[in-house]
């Protein structure tokens, strides 16, 4: 079977059956979905009823069980990304989720309303920017892992070779995996970032593409998904790959990024910056090696860098960390603690250097993948760079842009590109390319994980910290507030549903959703909001009398800040908790 999937289908609807037709040169297979048994079989297309409704699609998401029955997930719309080695890069930007059945008439009230709720929570994950897909190309592997392969992984379809912490529908085409003869019909989606660039150096063009491929494996919301499970699964991990191809050679170089591999959690609790717990009593050594046994299977030697901060809250992580690095004592590990904003306080981010000169050597001697234009590898990459903050967004995105850069440097001269003794920092024009990209992978990752644009973009962008840009932190901060506190739950919801950690199933006699929502987790929080607006409408809007316009800012005053501290009193009770899933408790 060829590594390829369909990628011109009609989608054909009639009362009893779905048929999707492989409309590619040459095809003929049909497969049809019995909206009734749900059977999946293979037909042809002269088996497709003449009745039939018909509408062109790019891609079966697969399919989901809700209360209603089950629901076909189709692509509607795609947006041509670039090509990749000759393969079409497309990014899935409209879905269509359709009933298998025709009625609803069989569902309660209670049913119609639930069976609503997890719609909307999938149409929710559907309307995240960032699933990425190819019929022809393996997108989930590193150019170094695609190399290293047999003749029998290149003949599996793209649903079974590829790496499943990066197919985020995994879980919607496990019916469509089941059936090999059906899995030119089943695309591996890819979530996270990819954009490439055709740029030129010295009169000669390359392509340079950076890919972000984030695991679905512990995946979810900041502060509702932090540390590892009890598999070794980092929340938050995300293998970043920058790739250049030059005349037929293809160079990368990988890094990754993982939340502190500890049992710990930081649940909101409208405080602005929740306490991180660490679990008192968790095996946290079993978890901790689990990690790591698979990062040096996956990835080869491990160098951390760790960008909290060695005082305050954050403390506790970063000894934690260094002291499990101790005990384990694996020479394949080495620990780098780097207290980001010590290091860079009034706006000194020039003192990055600091770190890129201590981690020179060690990232001469990881070195890169290199292949040359007959396929022959002329070095390979013998680990990577694993950073980490708290979030792994902002304070992580600066430093592996800029380790990349690096190396990129180093592979462009290897190729000929760069002259002896050019610095890219000198190349104005793929330096604007360069910096907005990986600011442009910082939003994406950022968005999908803390519900906002990134933080200190701005020095990704231009190489300098502005005060345009500490004031866009500080609103992207606030919007991060409200969202993680009041709407971050539905969110984690909604990514559980669609990664299959939660099933839905119309048999239980209790649903999760019919746990009502506390009045006072409205009410409160509404009140805050409009004292707080009432009291800068009074300062702006003086009334007959300064001592009348005083009264009504003290009355607002004190009510808007009366509030906040009734609401913080016992904070956690008016943030928006996940439902589906009982996350792990932290002692």
């Amino acid at each position: 079977m060829a590594a390829t999937t369909y990628e011109r289908l009609k989608l054909h609807i009639t009362p009893e059956k779905f048929y999707v037709e492989a409309c590619d040169d040459g095809a003929d297979d049909v497969l049809i979905i019995d909206r009734v048994s749900t059977e999946v079989t293979l037909s042809v297309k002269k088996d497709i009823p003449p009745s039939a409704v018909t509408r062109p699609i790019f891609g079966i998401l697969g399919t989901i069980h809700l209360v209603a029955g089950n629901y076909l997930i189709v692509i509607t719309k795609k947006k041509k990304i670039g090509e990749f080695f000759n393969h079409v890069i497309w990014k899935a930007t409209d879905f269509d989720v359709l009933s298998y059945k025709k009625t609803m008439l069989h569902l309660t009230d209670i049913q119609l309303q639930d069976n609503k709720t997890f719609l909307a929570m999938m149409n929710h994950v559907l309307s995240m920017d960032g699933f990425y897909f190819s019929t022809t190309y393996d997108l989930t592997h590193t150019l170094q892992r695609l190399s290293n392969t047999s003749p029998e992984f290149q003949e599996m379809s793209l649903l079974e070779r590829a790496d499943q912490r990066f197919v985020w529908n995994g879980h919607l085409l496990r019916e469509l995996s089941a059936q090999p003869e059906v899995h030119r019909f089943a695309l591996p989606v890819l979530h996270g970032f990819i954009t490439m660039h055709s740029c030129s150096i010295n009169g000669k063009y390359f392509d340079w593409i950076l890919i972000s491929r984030r695991s679905c494996f512990r995946a979810g919301v900041r502060y509702y998904v932090r540390g590892i499970d009890s598999e070794g699964h980092a929340a938050n991990f995300v293998e970043t790959e920058q790739i250049v191809h030059y005349n037929g050679s293809k160079a990368s170089f990988v890094q990754t990024r993982g939340s502190i591999p500890l049992y710990w959690s930081q649940r909101p609790n409208l405080k602005y910056k929740p306490l991180p717990l660490i679990n008192k009593v968790a095996n946290h050594m079993d978890g901790f090696q689990r990690h790591f046994d698979s990062q040096i299977i996956i990835y080869g030697k491990q160098v951390i860098i760790n960008l909290v901060n060695q005082k305050g809250s954050e403390k506790p992580l970063e000894q934690a960390f260094a002291t499990m690095v101790s005990s384990l004592g694996n020479g394949m590990i080495r620990y780098i603690a780097f207290d980001f904003h010590k290091e860079c306080k009034n706006m000194r981010w020039d003192r990055l250097s600091i770190l890129l000169d201590q981690v020179a050597e060690m990232q001469d001697e990881l070195s890169y993948f290199l292949v040359d234009p007959a396929g022959a590898v002329l070095s390979n990459q013998e680990g990577v760079f694993r950073s980490n903050c708290m979030d792994c967004l902002d304070r992580t995105n600066v430093i592996q842009s800029l380790l990349a850069r690096r190396s990129l440097q180093a592979q462009l001269q290897r190729l000929g590109v760069l002259h002896v003794g050019q610095k890219l920092e000198e190349q104005d024009e793929f330096e604007k390319i360069y910096k907005n990209a990986w600011a442009d992978n910082a939003n994406a990752c950022a968005k999908q994980y803390a519900g906002t644009g990134a933080l200190k973009t701005d020095f990704t962008r231009t190489g300098k910290r502005t005060q345009l840009g500490l004031i866009m932190d500080g609103w992207n901060s606030l919007i991060r507030y409200y969202k993680n506190n009041f709407s971050d739950g539905f969110r984690q919801d909604s990514i559980d549903l669609f990664l299959g950690n939660y099933s839905v199933d119309e048999l239980e006699s209790h649903s999760p959703l019919s746990v009502p929502r506390d009045l006072k987790f409205l009410a409160l929080p509404i009140i805050m909001v409009v004292a707080f607006s009432m009291c800068i409408i009074c300062l702006l809007m003086a009334g007959d009398t300064w001592t009348e316009t005083l009264a009504y800012v003290l009355f607002w005053g004190v009510a808007s800040i009366g509030t906040f501290f009734i609401i913080l009193y016992n904070g956690k009770d008016f943030v928006d908790a996940p439902r589906l899933v009982q996350k792990e408790k932290i002692d």
